[in-house]
């Protein structure tokens, strides 16, 4: 079976799903994913299974032709299932058809879908089911069903979408159509394999929680997936326990360049979480006058960028930098180092605006790890945030392959990038990270990484992945969302990296006796 973790696009699932048809009687899709749906709205609904009030939303193509079948399951389950069908019988495709002659001979209840807004609001569901839309979707929700989905979103009840929640775009996460609307989902049991969308842009507010359901379809069917989750196992590779025979130049050095006049800050910020995630030393590089030392950091070595030796150390570039004329040559030699490099805010900038900076960061001999939000990968990419945000896939993807570097582009479900086109979806992370500063505890922290050895991919997708779930284990303790600073991420990162570590990792043979 593929991985729950692969993603694929709405080609590849319906290339896979026509394959798979072509070998296997009709209906039996339909009816596996009826199978599927209905066991996870069993599961949702709980104990109180029977004669439990859900309501089945169908449309007119094959994603309804899935809730129908759904419907039937439960119903026979012994649920009080009302299934309002919004499609012409005359239209409906074979499958789909026969899932609903299937329904009209179940115990389940069609209501009048001329009537669907007072069904909606007219019983207190204990679940919804959506089946209105699936991946094939291609302009906005209009009326009368944009006002069925205006009634389901208002409710505070479960909402279990199938495939994809109704007027999301599988792809890249958008709401389909100009002032299109979509199911917000509580929860999703998405089909035969897991889509991109799902898990970015509006994804992760619109489909909930999500389970993939690969209809026991076989794996000869599927085609490697050049999209995934991230998660600790694509990183533990580097994940191992510190061996006592151990001193700090075996952690290596990180030089954090930034802080120009009035915005230090960013720096000193990068800098503590570059310690505290493990480099061995950390120096704090200014392009304007550096303190004598951080009070609250007394650890960090601060100098004057302009005297550091880039050559020799993990090299975080960018917090706090300006755009000054300074900075560009701070930029410039930090490129031609050949160093380890991180390459954050306006550094990104920087190179934005130079043909010959991006020609630089483009021949270098090992990837660099950029850390745009997505203003600045529009303005790498000469276009608008809007267009970055349309396909955050595609525009990390192109920047990675121009750029000649691993992009991890920010955002709800931060995408990082390779060259080649490898690309992964990070899950951890919540609106508690919406804060200034946020981005440059991010930069620290996959500088220590790649001080330590890391490669810039695996630092790419452990840095954002600790970032996130610092986030969310602050927020599960009762710090934030609303509130929460940048710089309480960090002693939570050093905890997880240092748990990720005893875990993962494979403890060295001790000396003592």
């Amino acid at each position: 079976m593929p991985s729950p973790h692969a993603l694929y696009s709405v080609a590849e699932i319906r290339a896979i799903e026509q394959a798979a048809l072509a070998a296997l009687p009709a209906f039996t899709l339909m009816q596996r994913a009826g199978q599927a749906a209905a066991k996870r709205a069993l599961e949702l609904v709980g104990p109180l299974r029977h004669h439990a009030p859900i309501l089945v939303l169908a449309g007119p193509g094959n994603n309804g032709g899935d809730a129908l079948e759904a419907a039937t399951h439960l119903a026979r389950e012994g649920a009080s299932v009302t299934v309002l069908l919004f499609a012409d019988s005359d239209r409906q495709s074979e499958d789909s058809r026969r899932a609903h002659k299937n329904a009209k001979n179940s115990p389940l209840r069609f209501a009048d879908p001329a009537c669907g807004e007072q069904v909606i609001t007219a019983s207190r569901w204990s679940l919804i089911v959506d089946g209105l839309f699936g991946i094939g979707l291609a302009r906005a929700i209009s009326a009368p069903l944009r006002s069925v989905i205006e009634q389901v979103n208002n409710l505070d009840c479960k909402v279990l979408a199938l495939d994809v929640p109704s007027g999301l775009d599988a792809d890249t996460g958008n709401i389909v159509g100009p002032e299109g609307i979509a199911i917000r989902a509580t929860d999703t049991v998405t089909f035969i394999g897991g889509k991109p969308g799902l898990h970015t842009g509006h994804g992760r507010d619109y489909a909930g929680h999500v389970e993939v359901a690969d209809l026991d379809i076989g794996r000869e069917f599927f085609v490697d997936a050049k999209a995934q989750l991230n998660r600790p196992e694509l990183f533990s590779d580097y994940l191992r326990p510190r061996p006592h025979n151990s001193h700090k130049g075996s952690f290596g050095d990180v030089i954090v360049a930034g802080g120009a006049h009035g915005m230090s800050g960013a720096a000193i910020l990068a800098a503590r979480a570059a310690a505290k995630c493990g480099a061995g030393r950390v120096f704090a590089a200014f392009l304007s006058e550096p303190p004598a030392y951080d009070s609250a950091q007394p650890e960090l070595m601060c100098r004057h960028a302009h005297d550091m030796d880039f050559a020799s150390s993990a090299v975080t570039i960018g917090p706090g930098l300006g755009t000054s004329n300074a900075a560009r040559d701070i930029l410039t030699r930090a490129l031609l180092s050949g160093a380890p490099l991180v390459i954050d805010a306006d550094a990104l900038n920087l190179i934005a605006s130079s043909d010959d900076l991006r020609l630089k960061l483009r021949s270098r001999g090992h990837p660099a790890l950029l850390t745009p939000h997505p203003l600045e990968a529009a303005r790498l990419l000469n276009t608008s945030a809007a267009r970055v945000q349309a396909d955050r896939l595609a525009a990390a993807r192109q920047l990675a392959a121009e750029l000649n570097s691993v992009v991890l582009l920010k955002g709800s479900g931060t995408i990082v990038a390779q060259p080649g086109g490898e690309l992964a979806i990070n899950t951890t992370g919540n609106p508690a990270l919406a804060t200034a500063g946020t981005g440059d505890v991010l930069a620290g922290i996959c500088g220590a990484l790649l001080a330590q050895g890391w490669k810039a991919w695996p630092a790419a997708l452990a840095g954002c992945w600790l970032h996130g779930s610092a986030a969310d284990t602050l927020v599960a303790q009762g710090t934030g969302p609303i509130g929460l600073t940048a710089s309480e991420l960090i002693p939570c990162v050093r905890a997880l990296l240092n748990r990720l570590s005893h875990k993962h990792g494979v403890d060295e043979p001790s000396n003592s006796q």
